[in-house]
């Protein structure tokens, strides 16, 4: 499972697993609901079985862990067109609702965070946010970010390999990030970790999800208090100064919008630092080309977020309208899971989807979602990514894996995909 270099230092292989039918075998009974989610098998593609669905179907029915049955779908320009259709809800309020656990499904109803929520609530709440994210304001957080990122590597070296690249970089650089934009203390990182790893969890109880983020909401409100009276320059004043003051939001609505912009914000970071620094150390000369050019790294962060698509299954829909996806009829009420990796990595749009080629050409991902929940961070995201990836590289020049990566745990049972630990040394 290691990427072998090409004659272009910049054009990388990855695990290879054949083309997508190949490896996935013949398309899949479609008279037979496959349970979902599928598990990766290898960190670098998405499940095999993907390629079956697409070739099989547009859309394919599935049979979820709560018992409920939903329909996937993984060609690009179906899932783009779901995305930015008005027919097509993300209320997780709907009795199809297509969460992967019942704690996922009661947690999404009860709390409603707004990448949850339709317009006019959604378009309310978005609106709050995305002053704080602009281009401009990430550019600002550019020098801070990068010397957040060089004191991590000083600590590293300070303590010597290996280490666990998620635990001691990957989680404290997208906690962080996040913590310190919102104006929430950071001397707790793994906290957030805990809250995210058990709301997010598909095997969590209704129960255990709850408590997590009940934990969670009291510091919240805590905070809300303090900054109702004693406002700072953070994002968290501003939103209770210009927001909830006015009356624009209550406070559930503002607890719930805080608590998905840190948990979403420092999961799929986390997971892509992590993941990416993997994809980068399997080619090692696609590390010397960046090293030369240091322009190759904007364009290998998006091969990287599409190639990796951590997070494939968090479209979750429920069609409100009869659909036609490709022929095949979905009605209404049923729920609908948009696959992003399998749009990703649909070999009409990407040839070769699991070849790694920061010269595509194709930058049209969508990793970040599309349409009206695209995500609000991605500008901050991709900040993120391409000073981790270019400290880490720069800095510790003979950086290396512990273990193969066929060795790695897989974390297939959370909303966003990653790896449980990545140990490395250099």
């Amino acid at each position: 499972m290691t990427g072998r270099p090409t004659a272009d230092p910049t054009t990388a292989n990855l695990p290879d697993t054949g083309s997508p039918s190949e490896a996935a075998g013949p398309a899949p009974d479609v008279g037979t609901p496959p349970a979902f989610p599928l598990p990766r098998t290898c960190p670098f593609a998405p499940p095999p079985d993907y390629a079956r669905l697409r070739d099989g179907q547009p859309a394919f029915q599935v049979r979820l862990p709560t018992g409920a049955l939903a329909w996937v779908v993984s060609r690009y320009a179906d899932v783009r067109a779901l995305l930015a259709d008005p027919q097509v809800s993300a209320d997780a309020r709907h009795p199809s609702f297509p969460a992967m656990g019942v704690g996922e499904r009661e947690t999404a109803a009860r709390n409603r965070p707004f990448i949850r929520t339709d317009p006019p609530d959604h378009t309310r709440i978005r609106r709050m946010l995305q002053a704080e994210f602009t281009a401009r304001r990430v550019r600002d957080m550019v020098p801070g970010l990068t010397a957040f990122a060089e004191s991590l590597v000083d600590e590293m070296i300070a303590t010597g390999p290996p280490v666990d690249l998620v635990s001691v970089f990957a989680n404290r650089m997208s906690t962080a990030t996040v913590l310190n934009l919102m104006g929430v203390p950071t001397d707790n990182l793994e906290f957030f970790r805990d809250v995210t790893r058990i709301s997010g969890g598909r095997g969590s109880t209704a129960e255990e999800a709850q408590a997590a983020l009940g934990n969670m909401f009291r510091m919240f409100n805590e905070l809300i208090d303090r900054r109702l009276t004693e406002p700072g320059e953070d994002l968290l004043s501003r939103l209770v100064v210009n927001h909830l003051a006015t009356g624009a939001v209550n406070r559930q609505e503002l607890m719930s919008t805080i608590g998905i912009t840190i948990v979403a914000g420092r999961e799929t970071t986390t997971s892509m630092i992590a993941l990416g620094t993997a994809v980068l150390l399997e080619n090692p000369d696609l590390v010397t080309a960046l090293r030369a050019d240091p322009a190759l790294l904007g364009p290998t962060v998006e091969e990287l977020l599409r190639l990796l698509s951590v997070a494939d299954s968090i479209p979750l829909r429920v069609a409100t309208a009869d659909l036609d996806v490709g022929g095949v009829r979905v009605p209404a009420g049923d729920g609908l899971i948009l696959l992003l990796a399998g749009a990703n990595h649909d070999p009409g749009v990407f040839p070769d989807p699991e070849r790694f080629d920061p010269h595509r050409t194709n930058r049209h991902h969508v990793a970040f979602g599309f349409g009206i929940h695209q995500c609000i961070g991605a500008s901050l995201a991709r900040a993120e990514l391409e000073i981790s990836y270019e400290v880490l590289l720069r800095r510790l020049p003979d950086l290396r894996l512990v273990v193969p990566v066929a060795e790695l745990e897989l974390r297939n049972d959370s909303a966003t995909f990653g790896v449980e630990a990545m140990p490395v040394a250099w």
